[in-house]
């Protein structure tokens, strides 16, 4: 019940901003709304399948095409948004909240990089927010529609 009020509310909050590109924060609650509980820590092989930022102080990392986690920093990450690759410590094949960093890799203007601790790890529901995008950007193109006629 909790999850499809905050569904609904973002899909509100969402619809208000349809004519433009979504924000990171608008984003960012998007990706929240899908997100489990906090979990400690989760696999790591050494390779990222992707990553999505979310403003400067969270990303998605996604280990395979159906599983992905919401890292939420320690404050903001410098050139996180603007980063063309990142790197993600690990120790023993886990990556751990409140131990392990995300590492801006290139790009931006800053030439001396700070890691970003990681504060806490949520599981996405990756199924459930590809289905939420997908009625966000149908939602869109229905409103472009009946605004053009």
């Amino acid at each position: 019940m909790k999850r499809a009020i905050l569904m609904l509310a973002t899909a509100v909050l969402l619809s208000a901003c349809s004519t433009t590109r979504m924000s990171d924060a608008e984003t960012l609650d998007l990706y929240k709304a899908h997100a489990g509980e906090p979990v400690r820590d989760f696999q790591y092989f050494g390779q990222i399948n992707g990553w999505t930022p979310l403003g400067d102080s969270a990303l998605t990392v996604w280990t395979r095409p159906s599983q992905a986690y919401l890292l939420e920093l320690y404050g903001p990450c410098q050139d996180l948004d603007y980063a063309p690759a990142i790197g993600v410590s690990s120790f023993g094949g886990r990556v751990s909240a409140r131990f392990d960093s995300v590492q801006v890799l290139g790009g931006g203007t800053s030439s001396i990089r700070i890691a970003c601790r990681i504060e806490s790890i949520r599981p996405l529901d990756v199924k459930a927010l590809k289905q939420a995008q997908k009625e966000l950007r149908e939602a869109k193109l229905v409103e472009r529609e009946a605004a053009s006629s």
